[in-house]
C-alpha cells in the first residue's frame, strides 16, 4: 500500500493511497494516517487507486476520522472504484465519511 499527499487550496490535505486495504496495507498507512490526521483537520483521501478494502482498511479511515471530528475538522473520501464503494456503502461507513467522486465538490464539502 501507498501513500502519498499533496497540498490543495485552503490548507486541504489530499491523500492519495495506492494499492489494496487489506489487514497489511492497513498497517502500512496506519502510523501515517495517524500523523495526518493530527496536523490537518481538512483530509481528503482519494481511494480512486485502491483496489480493495476490507474491515482493517475501513479502521484505518474511522480511526483518524474520529479523532479530526473530535477537533471541529473533516474528512472526505474521494473517487472509490465500484467495489470499494460497495464495502463503503454496505459497512455505513459513508454516513460517516462522505464520498464524492469530483475533487471541487470535496474541496468544498471541507470549507
Amino acid at each position: 500500500m501507498g501513500i502519498t499527499t499533496d497540498q490543495l487550496p485552503g490548507g486541504i490535505i489530499r491523500v492519495i493511497l495506492d494499492g489494496s486495504l487489506d489487514i497489511a496495507g492497513a498497517s502500512a498507512i496506519d502510523l501515517q494516517m495517524n500523523v495526518i490526521a493530527g496536523a490537518h483537520n481538512a483530509i481528503v483521501v482519494d481511494l480512486s487507486k485502491v483496489s480493495f478494502i476490507g474491515s482493517m482498511g475501513l479502521r484505518s479511515l474511522i480511526l483518524p476520522a474520529r479523532a479530526i471530528k473530535g477537533r471541529g475538522g473533516k474528512i472526505v473520501l474521494l473517487n472509490p472504484n465500484e467495489n470499494v464503494a460497495q464495502v463503503l456503502k454496505t459497512s455505513g461507513i459513508d454516513s460517516l465519511l462522505p464520498v464524492y467522486h469530483d475533487l471541487d465538490a470535496a474541496a468544498a464539502a471541507l470549507r
